[in-house]
């Protein structure tokens, strides 16, 4: 017979643990009717590796309480055949994960190196959803959700582009499209291509702390047509507008924003 404290010792566990163990009811140890210790026997301590077994794995002490009552071998294959599910989809998620963050970084490479410049550059193909009339279109959010490039199937503004048509009097059109990005991991793709080899790219700055709250859509507008004429480009009267990244200075939000503008 052994000690909590031997016990504890010989397989590397704490006594909570095995005090933990002992409230799920997964070992049994006697108890000395005269000290009221326990005391633990070879049959415990298969108990506690049996237990921690299973928990190398990952499975849930709910799922060891009950192959604890009783579990064929068919059984114990099933409970880790789920597992494995489990386990397969946590690995696709992290995935996701993954090329979400290197993204991000990229955005932030795009900041340092495209804010307030002009270049030319193509605006990679997107696989358009549908459209909504403006962002605080709550009606349509439940579309946004559905069609959200979101791992949380929340709803986030990349999924959205804003698109302004223009002429030289001004602003014909303000919508927004619900979009997805295309790229080579992409599922069978229904809606229509959206693609444009040639456009004036840059990255502007919104929000608070920038603007102090001000519209700068006319000062955008005047920026592309003056960058369009250093650069010897002719607008189409058409500007796409992608939220990069956001984050908060003095409290106040700073918005950052690709715009394609579409050149002849």
């Amino acid at each position: 017979m052994y000690t909590i404290g031997q016990v504890a010792a010989f397989l590397g566990v704490s006594r909570d643990t095995l005090k933990f163990y002992e409230d799920k009811a997964l070992v049994r140890p006697k108890q000395d009717s005269e000290n009221g210790y326990r005391k633990y026997d070879r049959f415990d301590i298969y108990d506690i590796t049996t237990v921690n077994f299973y928990r190398e794995m990952d499975i849930e002490i709910k799922k060891i309480q009950e192959l604890r009552k009783s579990k064929s071998i068919r059984g114990i294959r099933s409970l880790l055949e789920e597992k494995e599910q489990e386990v397969l989809e946590d690995i696709e998620y992290k995935k996701l994960l993954l090329t979400k963050l290197r993204i991000v970084k990229e955005d932030c490479e795009k900041i340092e190196r495209f804010l307030g410049k002009y270049t030319i550059k193509e605006m990679e193909p997107l696989e358009v959803k549908g459209d909504m009339e403006h962002y605080t279109s709550y009606d349509e959010y439940d579309r946004l959700k559905e069609h959200s490039d979101s791992l949380k199937k929340a709803v986030v503004l990349t999924s959205l582009r804003r698109v302004i048509r223009f002429n030289d009097e001004g602003i014909l059109e303000d919508k927004f499209m619900i979009v997805n990005k295309i790229d080579d991991d992409s599922k069978e793709i229904k809606g229509a291509i959206l693609a444009h080899p040639k456009c004036l790219y840059t990255v502007i700055e919104d929000g608070r702390w920038s603007t102090g709250g001000k519209n700068t859509d006319r000062h955008v507008e005047a920026g592309l047509r003056r960058a369009a004429l250093e650069l010897g480009a002719e607008l189409v009267g058409l500007v796409y507008i992608n939220l990069l990244l956001s984050t908060y200075e003095d409290g106040l939000e700073r918005i950052f924003l690709e715009m394609h503008a579409p050149i002849k």
